[in-house]
């Protein structure tokens, strides 16, 4: 009979050959997922100054770190949060990024809108956009 331990490691290997096609396409989610966090911590730094600047430190906003996306495997993610508000961005190996919220913790998730990677000037305005939404939502009383 064999060992639970070698049913996991032939089970992982079969996983693992399975998800290494997908390798190349992963990095370059990666790549656009951090590209996209840079630019939204940039944003973040420029409403940090303003709300210390007129004493509303309440106001502050935490960006995450890009992890593995807790939905998909083929993807990565990062989020924001203040409080119980909360938005994610997701960037999927398909060539897709998902705005995501914003919304409360522990609420339903949503509203989320798609972009393919192609359609570069259209996720900028509408990452505008959502922060805008993130931001105004986690700052209203």
């Amino acid at each position: 009979m064999q060992s639970l331990r070698d049913r996991m490691r032939a089970l992982g290997q079969e996983l693992a050959a399975r998800e290494a096609e997908h390798r190349a396409a992963l990095d370059e989610a990666s790549r656009r997922a951090l590209s996209l966090r840079a630019e939204v911590a940039e944003a973040l730094a420029g409403w940090r100054e303003a709300v210390s600047t007129a004493g509303a430190p309440q106001l502050a906003v935490t960006l995450g770190e890009l992890r593995p996306d807790d939905k998909h495997v083929r993807a990565v993610e990062f989020d924001l949060a203040r409080g119980r508000h909360r938005a994610v961005v997701t960037v999927k190996a398909r060539g897709e990024v998902t705005l995501v919220g914003p919304f409360h913790a522990g609420k339903t998730e949503g509203p989320c809108k798609s972009f393919p990677f192609a359609a570069e000037d259209e996720i900028r305005t509408a990452l505008g956009d959502f922060l805008e939404r993130f931001l105004s939502e986690a700052a209203t009383p």
